[in-house]
């Protein structure tokens, strides 16, 4: 069936590798040893006065976010697709999880939500497609809920699939950054693929919704991609020095398998070309004038770019 079919199309992606990870593995391959040691991504904690986030690497690019709540130690995860690793991280933060937020249906995200619930009964299981797996909450645009003091917010981002959902957390008088989890919407220095969706809506989503939050908001997105990403802003802006500083940066964060998440808003509109399609020296690159049409021209470029070595 289709959904076997995109399953195996799921898993394959998955075992391809991200830059990071295949950057450490190389450097971890001895030839002609009896045992190899390939690398292992590093977690990762944010803490703030009034939230924690604890980035969780899961497959082989993938993120799982741990969030939690400072004041009442209730927390959320973000499309926990390795269970047992986020009941460890669970325990380890002596936190009490009553939330799964699932960013979408695509079983890198959402497939791990069955097992969650069996492992953690009771959990409330939010998304904003009935295809994601064991939802109990189906949420549109600018839903809020509590999770303990936080405020979470529901942004309909729909283009990579249909029922796409980020989720925008703040507190009341903080002032600590905000964070937005934006699954595979926006990616640091990149967006998702347009599965389900029309340049429009990822203008929309990219631009009008998320793009007017606060510039110092931390964007926590679903996938490692960044190296890939930046080369492809390189060769979209070449004399951006911005991109050129960000992605020696991100390079040299893969070699030690550390994340290179979070971003913030205020950065992405400096280097990421799909949030710069109002900028000329993109458009000019696909030799477009409307941001909407350089949206779709990038997006087709992408998807045919082969990503060079360095």
């Amino acid at each position: 069936s289709d959904k076997i079919l995109a399953s195996v199309a799921m898993l394959f992606k998955s075992l391809v590798g991200s830059a990071c990870t295949l950057i450490g593995a190389a450097t971890a391959l001895k030839f002609g040893t009896s045992h190899t040691v390939f690398s292992v991504r590093k977690t990762s904690l944010v803490e703030q006065a009034n939230m924690r986030v604890e980035l969780l690497p899961a497959l082989s690019d993938n993120y799982m976010y741990l969030l939690i709540d400072v004041d009442t130690k209730e927390a959320a995860i973000v499309d926990p697709v390795e269970p047992i690793k986020v009941v460890e991280a669970v325990k380890k933060h002596g936190v009490r999880l009553t939330t799964i937020l699932t960013t979408h249906h695509h079983w890198d995200h959402a497939s791990g939500n069955e097992k969650m619930v069996k492992l953690i009964p009771g959990l409330r299981v939010y998304g904003g497609d009935d295809r994601v797996d064991a939802l109990t909450k189906k949420v549109t645009h600018s839903h809020n809920f509590k999770l303990g003091s936080l405020n979470v917010k529901c942004l309909f981002t729909p283009c990579h699939t249909t029922g796409h959902i980020c989720y925008y957390v703040t507190k009341e008088n903080s002032s600590e950054p905000p964070a937005v989890f934006t699954g595979d919407t926006l990616f640091v220095a990149g967006c998702g693929k347009f599965f389900e969706g029309t340049a429009e809506q990822m203008y929309k989503a990219l631009i009008e919704i998320l793009g007017r939050l606060p510039p110092e908001t931390r964007v926590y997105c679903g996938h490692e991609y960044t190296v890939s990403n930046l080369k492809f802003a390189r060769h979209v802006e070449p004399d951006n020095e911005v991109i050129q500083k960000k992605l020696a940066w991100a390079k040299e964060k893969c070699s030690n398998d550390e994340p290179t998440i979070p971003s913030t808003l205020a950065d992405e509109f400096t280097f990421n070309p799909f949030m710069r399609v109002k900028e000329k020296s993109v458009q000019d690159h696909v030799k477009q004038s409307d941001p909407i049409e350089t949206m779709r021209s990038l997006r087709k470029e992408k998807d045919g770019f082969r990503v060079p070595k360095e």
